[in-house]
């Protein structure tokens, strides 16, 4: 893939990729190819596999600290793309969140791209991420904002390589986020597609792509 059109913001943003967060703007970097900036889709390119016009929101370049989580063992299913999920071992990390075009956050789709120094250490990861939805199917979830809001969690795939789970927040009018893992070499990617709606058809798609064009 060119790696000449991709914009990322890579502004510590904290975990709030699978709420309605404030939105900061954001910041365009030079790509490099190889890096793991480059892995993650352009905003046209999940534009056109979402249906809907995306620009480039919030990120990271390194996992958030944990949330806090009511009851404790619920931090993984609380924050995903956290230190309770991805460590501090990892070599290169990257999370890149695309929100609607009006730039309020009442759609995104975020990427995030875990590499680890072997395929043992990414394995433990992903393990740790389906452990955790595992024993988790609702929490009180606090965001390092200190907002609280209380989730339910369905898992729908479970594979050796493959995580497809749901996150539903309780009265939050229909707001849920679809989400997707995927176990790739030394590589753990996840995918989150929320807003009100069935996002599962979405979060396949632009899985598999990322997945496809994600070194491993």
């Amino acid at each position: 893939m060119s790696a000449g059109a991709v914009v990322i913001c890579l502004v510590l943003a904290g975990a709030g990729w699978w709420a309605r967060p404030d939105q900061p703007k954001a910041v365009p970097l030079r790509v490099v190819e190889g890096t793991v900036q480059a892995d993650a889709l352009t905003p046209d390119e999940v534009s056109k596999l979402a249906g809907i016009t995306l620009v480039s929101g919030p990120g990271a370049s390194e996992p958030p600290r944990a949330l806090e989580a009511d009851p404790s063992s619920c931090a993984v299913a609380v924050g995903p793309a956290t230190q309770a999920v991805y460590g501090r071992e990892w070599t290169a990390f990257l999370s890149a969140t695309y929100q609607d075009s009006a730039g309020v956050g009442d759609y995104t789709v975020t990427q995030v791209i875990g590499v680890y120094s072997g395929s043992d250490k990414a394995g433990a990861v992903f393990r740790t991420l389906s452990d955790g939805l595992d024993s988790c199917r609702s929490a009180v979830r606090t965001d390092q904002d200190g907002r609280t809001s209380k989730w339910a969690y369905t898992t729908h795939t479970a594979t050796s390589d493959t995580l497809g789970w749901t996150a539903a927040q309780v009265a939050g009018d229909g707001w849920a986020c679809h989400r997707q893992a995927r176990l790739k070499g030394r590589t753990v990617l996840q995918v989150a597609v929320c807003g009100a709606g069935n996002g599962k058809p979405t979060v396949t798609r632009i899985a598999d792509r990322f997945a496809a064009e994600a070194s491993g």
